[in-house]
C-alpha cells in the first residue's frame, strides 16, 4: 500500500506541475496579447504573480514542515509511552537488575 501512495503522490505532483505550467503559459500569453496595457504595467503584474507564487510555495513548505514536526513529536511521545509501559509491566525485573 505504501508503494501505491508513493506512485499516486507522484502522479498528483506531475499533474499539478503540468497545470501550473499551462496556467503560467496562458497568463503570459494574455499579458503579451493585451493591447491596452503598457509594458511597464505588464512587467509589474508579472513580478506580482512571481512573488505571489513564491509566497504560496513558502506557505505550503511551512505547513508541510509543521506537520512533519508534529508527526515527529507524536512518534517520540509514542516511543516514550511504549518504553514506560514496558518498564511498568516488567518493572520489578529492571529494578532488581539495577
Amino acid at each position: 500500500m505504501n508503494n501505491f501512495n508513493k506512485s499516486d503522490n507522484g502522479l498528483i505532483i506531475f499533474f499539478n506541475g503540468i497545470a501550473v505550467v499551462i496556467a503560467y503559459g496562458m497568463l503570459g500569453l494574455s499579458l503579451y496579447m493585451s493591447p491596452d496595457v503598457p509594458l511597464a504595467t505588464k512587467g509589474y503584474w508579472g513580478i506580482g504573480i512571481l512573488l505571489l507564487t513564491l509566497a504560496l510555495v513558502n506557505f505550503v513548505k511551512l505547513r508541510f514542515d509543521e506537520r512533519l514536526a508534529d508527526d515527529r513529536i507524536s512518534r517520540v511521545e509514542e516511543a516514550r509511552n511504549e518504553r514506560l509501559l514496558a518498564e511498568y509491566v516488567g518493572g520489578e525485573d529492571h529494578k532488581d537488575a539495577a
